[in-house]
């Protein structure tokens, strides 16, 4: 895919044709109807190039522009659309430092030439894309990590469960030319019985126990020259931590049933979701195995504290949808943003990816909506956190009562606001509002 462009755009009619056109080109497009969205979306999406419309329903294109610049300091080339009578408001703002802009009625061949001009002169800053997230906390994080992988031989990474520890651990392995061609070997110490912990550390030779029919290395050795990711390390039990703190200080094993010592050459990264100093004064973690990996530090907040990464990551899983079916194109709708980002995701990254994935295999549409993404064993959509403010709260309710009436009316508009007891006018007045996407709008036309 090419880059992404932020769309401004309150026209139904010519957003649709503007969308159509920019993904038929290669572009993701990530539109909206309102100046204060397009803003909140600037502070979190990695835009490539911005096209706006001069009017726009709550603020002009000009008041956007100058608080855009005013809160960012980069932003990519922005063209505005104008009509004719605005000409001398497009120059004022190129010499703000407005890219171009272009005057309606206008030739989309001759937009998207500008567009393609534009692309290919951006600054390098707009290439470089994020690893990890878009906010402060993975950001900051991502910047330690080169550092981390030239040095750190022992890293500890903490955080609750699906938060992305491993994401975080395959990018030091990644990051290190010295061991980035050699194996990443992720084990979960807290999914293998007790007895079978130590033969998948260490191995075990031929004839060790019962059952072992053939030599077979442990994952330390698998790792050999490479990473090993031992997750879960809170979970491991007492006898085996101690075997443990033997091979990070000698870095050798010793394989069931063998005497002879097997030296490795591996970097430990360890994880776990436990507050490990509790644990060593619980007395079920070693204080002396805690020092030994707790050498650098690294803590991965939970999503809900990070908010400007939901979007981000929601994007990289339809991408990785949109790999694997590459027939099928599915986007978000706004109201499916909107609901994305006032979930308070328990189930962190892992909970986020399995929705995106449910989503895009249950879902008829392109366009991906709320149910479709929290749907629940009696087919309610999740409602908005309680946390959320009132006002928040109750537009998710009356977003959700309308989809769920345009679902039974198969989206004919005319009919559903005669079902919700409202004229047709006020039911698309209700649908903009609250941010409902086209995709929802297309019985428009049906009566």
């Amino acid at each position: 895919m090419n880059a992404i462009i932020c769309l401004i755009e309150d026209d139904l009619i010519m957003g649709e044709s503007l969308v159509e056109r920019f993904e038929l080109e290669g572009y993701r497009v990530r539109w909206h109807t309102r100046g204060q969205d397009a803003l909140a979306a600037l502070g979190r999406d990695p835009y490539a190039l911005i096209v706006s419309d001069i009017r726009l329903p709550d603020m002009s294109g000009d008041a956007l522009f100058r608080r855009a610049l005013a809160g960012h300091a980069y932003l990519p080339p922005w063209i505005f659309i104008t009509g004719f009578g605005a000409i001398d408001r497009a120059v004022e703002l190129l010499k703000l430092g407005a890219a171009d802009y272009i005057t309606k009625p206008f030739d989309l061949d001759q937009l998207m030439d500008k567009l393609r001009l534009l692309s290919q002169s951006r600054p390098a800053v707009a290439e470089a894309e994020p690893q990890l997230g878009l906010s402060d906390a993975m950001r900051r994080i991502e910047l330690t990590l080169p550092r981390i992988a030239q040095a750190a031989p022992t890293v500890l990474i903490t955080g609750e469960s699906g938060s992305g520890k491993e994401v975080v651990a395959c990018e030091i392995h990644r990051l290190d030319p010295a061991r980035s061609k050699a194996p990443f070997v992720a084990v979960n110490c807290g999914g293998l019985a007790e007895s079978l912990l130590e033969a998948e550390l260490f191995g075990h030779e031929k004839g060790a126990f019962t059952g072992a029919a053939r030599l077979k290395r442990g994952v330390f050795e698998q790792a050999d020259g490479g990473t090993l990711f031992l997750d879960e390390i809170g979970d491991m039990p007492l006898i085996m931590q101690v075997k443990l703190l033997r091979v990070i200080q000698d870095r050798t094993v010793l394989r069931l049933g063998s005497e002879r010592p097997v030296s490795v050459d591996i970097r430990l990264i360890c994880a776990t979701h436990h507050d490990l100093r509790e644990l060593v004064r619980q007395g079920r973690f070693r204080e002396d195995l805690y020092y030994r990996i707790h050498v650098v530090h690294l803590k991965v907040p939970p999503l809900r504290e990070r908010r400007n990464d939901i979007l981000w990551l929601a994007q990289q899983f339809l991408d990785d949808q949109e790999r694997a079916r590459p027939a099928e194109h599915t986007r978000l709708s706004p109201a499916a943003e909107k609901a994305l980002l006032e979930y308070n995701w328990p189930g962190n990254v892992r909970e986020l990816k399995h929705a995106i994935e449910r989503a895009c295999v249950l879902s008829p549409n392109a366009w991906l909506e709320p149910d479709a993404l929290f749907e629940t064993e009696t087919g309610n959509v999740a409602t908005p956190s309680r946390d959320a403010p009132l006002q928040t709260y109750l537009e998710g309710c009356e977003r959700n009562y309308i989809e769920s009436a345009l679902t039974h009316c198969q989206g004919r508009i005319g009919q559903t606001a005669e079902h919700l007891g409202i004229s047709r006018k006020n039911l698309w007045e209700k649908m903009k509002k609250l941010g409902m996407s086209d995709a929802q709008r297309d019985g428009g036309s049906q009566q």
